[in-house]
């Protein structure tokens, strides 16, 4: 879960902060009370793929908390200097050792309650060697009928999947823009 006012203390200086609204702002953020440092608390960016090959798409089953052993699209937490499409590529190998070419953005989700926003890219798998990293399990494809719903470890990937299988029966792929709760 997000947890606003995480800062206790300045990164520029050490001293105590204190949450109130700076004279140029509209509301309270954390500001040092010895240098005057204002610290933004901002959400971070999920990136990731939807991989594709054939009628079937990749996903992983995670080694990792939260949702241990459970199914989801390879994502993650996009790092500082990169784009968007290089993050969901990087985490596309790091999670599936899976080699993509990326097909456009295909779900841009709102996450509020804990701080993220997601972006998952429709991507076209080159291959089907698969080389997972240390925080999957294992990663295989599955067909719309073999999706294991109830086991998928987050209601973006759950989403982005019915968004993939609805948009494939029509023929148009757009672009899916959602707040999940």
């Amino acid at each position: 879960m997000f947890q606003p006012r995480s800062y206790k203390h300045c990164k520029a200086c050490g001293s105590k902060v204190e949450y109130r609204v700076p004279a140029d702002d509209n509301r309270e953020r954390a500001t040092c009370t010895a240098c005057g440092t204002v610290h933004y608390e901002n959400p971070l960016n999920v990136v990731g793929t939807l991989p594709v090959w054939g009628d079937q798409v990749l996903l992983c089953r995670r080694n990792i908390e939260p949702r241990h052993g459970y199914w989801t699209l390879p994502a993650g937490f996009m790092e500082l200097g990169e784009t968007t499409e290089q993050g969901a590529l990087r985490e596309t190998d790091e999670e599936a050792g899976a080699r993509v070419e990326l097909q456009g953005l295909f779900t841009l989700l709102n996450v509020a309650r804990v701080g993220q926003v997601h972006l998952f890219y429709r991507a076209r798998l080159l291959d089907t060697d698969f080389a997972p990293g240390p925080e999957t399990i294992e990663a295989r494809l599955f067909s719309e009928a073999e999706i294991p719903w109830e086991e998928l470890a987050f209601r973006t990937v759950k989403e982005t999947l019915r968004h993939y299988f609805d948009d494939r029966r029509t023929g148009q792929f757009g672009l899916h823009c959602a707040d999940i709760g």
